[in-house]
């Protein structure tokens, strides 16, 4: 999983400067578990590669169709968030009933389950607020539940949540997360992570909700494998805030499996007039010490 995301090879995620085209919000879901991925690879089946497909076919040639969070393959979407630019004149042949029209188009692994009109200052990747993602665990004897083998992952051993709640407090905060990033060249791996809480569902998963501004390639795979290791008793609270002091990715952490992964929501301002401002914010690079370096991108 990556929030580092364009549409196209070639794309831009910004404004277009042509009038004729109109910019939309998509909202999508999709089951992950055959895709090689949201972002488009020559050769392969991706999300981003179907949403365009559809898209094309409804409304000519969109451009420029960016995502909030590229997610990795296997891993799954129900509050996906993307935008795309659309010619004006098609937009308004099909506005009344697009969501009809794509359902007939799209595969059904996939959906777009809204498509909103927004202003030219919206960017799904650089708006974004923060991204909420959940992960699935079932450490039961008897595994998972059939119904739900697609989006959670049978774990070998009992896990206690409340020694990996207890540990995951010292991830909330500001931190260089290099040891859980697979790192990218000119991208930083300082992330804010707001929420890291396990729970069990009435069937008994343990659930790992994750919130941060953004997340860096694997993020969230590796903190949940690394809390994992910790409630199964293979590590302790202080193994896991040490690394936090690596500079580099940590051969000790175990990337958990994707299908257990899911992006539930993706946060915006709710003020329209916000969304450029916090555009020039998230594209600051950010270090440790809260400056930042102008020109330079981070990873989302």
């Amino acid at each position: 999983m990556n929030d580092d995301v364009r549409g196209r090879p070639g794309d831009e995620p910004g404004a277009s400067t042509d009038v004729s085209l109109v910019r939309l919000r998509l909202d999508i879901c999709y089951d992950g578990t055959d895709f090689a991925g949201w972002a488009f690879q020559p050769g392969q089946r991706t999300v981003a590669g179907e949403v365009f497909t559809a898209l094309s076919a409804l409304f000519g040639q969109p451009e420029g169709l960016t995502v909030a969070g590229r997610t990795d393959a296997g891993v799954h979407a129900t509050g996906q968030v993307a935008h795309v630019d659309v010619p004006a004149a098609a937009w308004a042949r099909y506005r009344d009933r697009p969501l009809w029209r794509l359902r007939g188009i799209l595969p059904p692994d996939v959906r777009i389950t809204a498509i909103t009109e927004v202003s030219s200052e919206f960017n799904a990747r650089f708006s974004a607020l923060s991204r909420r993602y959940v992960y699935r665990v079932a450490d039961t004897v008897w595994g998972v539940n059939p119904l739900r083998r697609l989006d959670t992952v049978a774990w070998p051993r009992p896990v206690d949540l409340d020694v990996m709640n207890a540990a995951a407090t010292v991830l909330v905060g500001e931190h260089d997360f290099a040891a859980f990033c697979k790192r990218r060249e000119g991208a930083t791996t300082v992330r804010a992570l707001r929420t890291v809480r396990w729970d069990r569902d009435a069937d008994g998963i343990a659930r790992a909700t994750v919130v941060a501004d953004a997340f860096c390639h694997s993020m969230v795979r590796s903190l949940v494998g690394a809390m994992l290791a910790v409630g199964e008793g293979r590590r302790d609270a202080a193994w896991l805030a040490a690394l936090l002091t690596r500079g580099e990715r940590s051969g000790e952490v175990l990337v958990a499996p994707a299908n257990g992964l899911t992006l539930v929501e993706v946060e915006f301002p709710a003020d329209p007039s916000a969304w450029a401002e916090r555009q020039l914010e998230t594209r600051r690079m950010r270090t440790l010490n809260g400056s930042t370096a102008a020109g330079q991108q981070p990873t989302a």
